[in-house]
Order: C-alpha cells, then structure tokens, then sequence
C-alpha cells in the first residue's frame, strides 16, 4: 500500500511503526458553529482509510480530537449560550452528521479541554529546550520561538523570512511577528470560565498545542498517519509538527490531506453566503447517497458541489441496489443462491492500495455490476451469483452496501418485501393466465405493472422483473 505524504510530496511504501498496527490521528472540528459540506467529506475520508485498513488486517486506533475552546468559540457565545454550551450544542450535531453518514465512531475522541495538563507538559519540555519562551510584558502568554527550530516550514517547504506574521495571538509579547501561541493569558473581557492555571499565569490553550497534546497522549510520542483538510497543512499542522519534534517527540510518519469542496466552481465560504450545510445536505438526499457523493472522487482532490451533483449519485447508487436486487431474486430457488463468496476483485484492492484510488475502485465495482447484470442476461447463474459475492464486498469495504446493517433501512426493506410478494404473485396470475390461453387477462397483468414501472423479462426459466427496466 502506498500514500501520499505531504511532507515529502511524495508517494510512500506505507510501513506502519508496529507491525499489524496502526495509529491514525485525525484533526476533528472546532466547534464553533454548525457543520458544512466540508467537515463531512474530511472525516468521510479518513473513514474508508480506515475501513481499508482495517479490511488489510490492520488493527487500526484511530483518534479524532474536539476542539473546544478556542477564540471562535468564545466569539460565537452569547449571554444566553456560553461557550462551553455552544461547543456541546454543535459537538453534537457533528456526531449526527457523522453518524448519519456511517462513519465508523473514532476509537478515541478526546475533547482540548481534558488535556490542559498535556498540553503544560510539553510548553515546559520546549521551554527548557529553548525553543518557547513566556512573554515578559505579565501577559501570561507563551510562544513558540520559530527561529530556534531550524527545521521549521519543513512540512510545506517555506523559508521563515517568507512567511507572514502569524495572526492567532495578541502580538504584545513575542520575539519574532512568526512566533506561534503556546499558552494565551486570560484577557479581562475573557469569561473565567474560559481560563485554567498554569506555570505562566492563568489563561487557555493555543489552538496548535492541543493536538500535539492529544496525538502523543493517545497515540504516543510517535505515531503513523496525521490526517487532515488541506487547509490546515499551514499554520497548524506545520507548527504541529514544529512543537512535537523540538520537543523530541517522533509525532507522524506520514501526513495526510484531503482536498477541499467547491460549490458551483467557487470556494465555500461565509463571506460568499454559498456555505452548504450538513443537514440541509442529508436532508437533500438519503444519507447513503451522500456518503456516495463525498467519497467517490480522489481524496486528494477538490471536489465542487453543484446543481445535480446529488442526482447523479442517486443514479450511480441506485445501479448498485438495482442489480443487488435483481440478482437476488433471480438466485432465489436456485442452486447458485449464496454461492458467490464475498471477495474483492484484484483490480479493486490494487486500486485502493494505490494512495486509496476509490474512483478506480468504483470503476472495478460498476464493471462488475454490468459484468453482473449480463450473467443474468444470459442465464450464466454462476458467473452471477460470483459478481454478487464481489459486490457485496466491494460496498461493504467502502461503507455504500444498501443492504449493510449501519444504514437503518427497515422500513424500505418492509417496502421492497411487500412489493416482492405483490409483484411475484401478479406474474404467477399471468402465468397460469397463460398457460390456460387467457392472453388477454395476461396481458392485462402485464400493462398493469407496465403501469407501475416494473419491466418483465420473459425467459427459458420464468419471468423475471425489475424496476424501470434496471
């Protein structure tokens, strides 16, 4: 298997630190306020990582930390809804959209607030290491000091003296406009709420410092993949990566980004009010289809939301749930019924090896959805009941299995066994119809479900049928 590591702009063997083992760190969202498009396809991403390696046999701990206190956050809080309210309120529609999606729960979803302690761990290590200092103005403030790190813009290969000034902290104490917040001292208009002691003064967490803390307090001071949107490569994971090392922890062995969203051809932004949000996106479509939607392009690459974007992934789902169906009925009674053993093609987990190529993956599963459907055709039942068994495991494997048990489909499954029972008996009413040479009562049957968009297909072992003709 090989992934794309962004700190060496290069595709990598993927040799995890224990074999059979794998650390995933993951940068969850601030939660500040409701969820969008975006947020969706970054976890949906590191899901199906997940599930593959997990398929590869991988025991895989994969944490996805909340960040919970942040300037956003208290931005965003009013007197009726404190900060820490606001972030539970919208930590939790982020579980929803997760959950509705099917998204495999992390094994650990650590909250910033639950590691202050870490977090002073380590701004002590980079102090006594000369590589953080507190600023001398009573602030309480501590920051990273950029130039003591020689190795500093190495994950995005930027000189310092070409860097902007960083703009997450009050500039009041710092050495060098670049240097980065480790620990912010309480502000009088701050809630004390928001504020925890420390060695330098009262005050909160810079937002970098949390997910060092939480990587190494879960994962260890050396893990395998740090994942996350592309827009976090600069400032965050780059000082990340910066804090963790000149601390003399090992931190990632391979970085990870996944590309942004567009919404018709143009970024996603509030100041453009062209933000999609994440219930107005499930409720747009059912949530398989979406999961289909935001997983189906490379993950590396931009995807753009746009008018029909969802249509065409109810159209490409709906061929999978067609021939899953059709090929089910037509096995039931027959010798080859769950015969076909549920095993990826070699095409599809080439595919997937190759920095998680699911479009090629899909682009297996879809020929062996045709391959599928002609067997049918042609009354090869075994070849049939084979690509049923390939099928059934390529979906499982990327999380889009109509039939899988994490999407709650009892009722349509209550439908679709009424319409069964409904339809069988109607073609075997214009079978003995026909059989007794009453063609026009059977050709009656036949308009009627006509009517109804079911296509019947005549052949050498019976009727079969299916929904417009899939």
């Amino acid at each position: 298997m090989q992934l794309y590591d962004s700190r060496a702009q290069a595709l990598r063997d993927f040799t995890p630190l224990v074999p059979g083992q794998v650390g995933m760190y993951v940068c969850g969202p601030t939660v500040q306020s409701s969820p969008h498009i975006g947020h969706l396809r970054s976890a949906l991403v590191y899901d199906q990582m997940r599930r593959w390696l997990n398929y590869k046999g991988f025991d895989v701990t994969l944490v996805r930390n909340v960040t919970d206190i942040d300037d956003k956050v208290l931005v965003n809080a009013t007197e009726t809804e404190q900060w820490w309210a606001l972030a539970y309120r919208t930590e939790l529609e982020f579980s929803e959209g997760y959950r509705a999606l099917g998204i495999l729960p992390p094994t650990y979803e650590p909250r910033a607030t639950a590691s202050i302690q870490q977090m002073h761990t380590i701004i002590e290590r980079l102090i006594e290491n000369s590589h953080a200092y507190a600023a001398e103005d009573g602030s309480g403030d501590v920051y990273f000091d950029v130039r003591s790190w020689p190795e500093y813009g190495a994950l995005t290969r930027q000189n310092i003296d070409s860097m902007d000034a960083a703009t997450d902290a009050d500039p009041r104490g710092k050495r060098d406009p670049r240097d980065f917040a480790l620990w912010k001292g309480h502000k009088s208009d701050e809630p004390v709420s928001a504020s925890w002691p420390s060695p330098w003064g009262d005050g909160r967490p810079g937002w970098h410092i949390e997910c060092s803390a939480m990587a190494s307090r879960y994962l260890g001071a050396a893990f395998d993949i740090h994942g996350g949107g592309l827009d976090l490569r600069f400032p965050h994971h780059e000082n990340e990566l910066a804090q963790s090392t000149a601390a003399g922890d090992g931190f990632a062995g391979y970085w990870v980004h996944n590309g942004l969203v567009n919404v018709n051809g143009q970024k996603m932004s509030k100041s453009l009010g062209n933000s999609v949000y994440a219930a107005d996106l499930l409720g747009a479509a059912r949530p398989i289809v979406v999961r289909y939607y935001l997983g189906q392009a490379h993950y590396r690459s931009t995807i753009d939301y746009h008018d029909g974007a969802l249509a065409e992934a109810e159209a490409a789902l709906d061929r999978i749930e067609s021939f899953l169906e059709r090929v089910a009925r037509r096995l039931t009674g027959t010798r080859f019924a769950g015969t076909g053993t549920e095993q990826i093609p070699d095409a599809f987990a080439a595919a997937m090896d190759d920095d998680l190529s699911v479009p090629q993956a899909l682009a297996v599963l879809h020929d062996t959805i045709r391959q599928g459907n002609a067997s049918i055709d042609g009354e090869d039942l075994a070849l049939a009941a084979a690509a049923q068994g390939q099928v059934m495991a390529m979906t499982e494997i990327l999380g889009i299995n109509p039939f899988s048990a994490e999407w709650s489909r009892g009722q349509d499954k209550a439908v679709s066994g009424v319409l069964n029972t409904l339809v069988d008996q109607l073609l075997d009413e214009r079978q003995k119809s026909r059989a007794a040479r009453d063609f026009a009562a059977a050709d009656r049957i036949r308009d009627v479900l006509t009517t109804a968009g079911i296509t019947i297909e005549d052949t050498s072992t019976g009727a079969h049928w299916s929904i417009d003709g899939q």
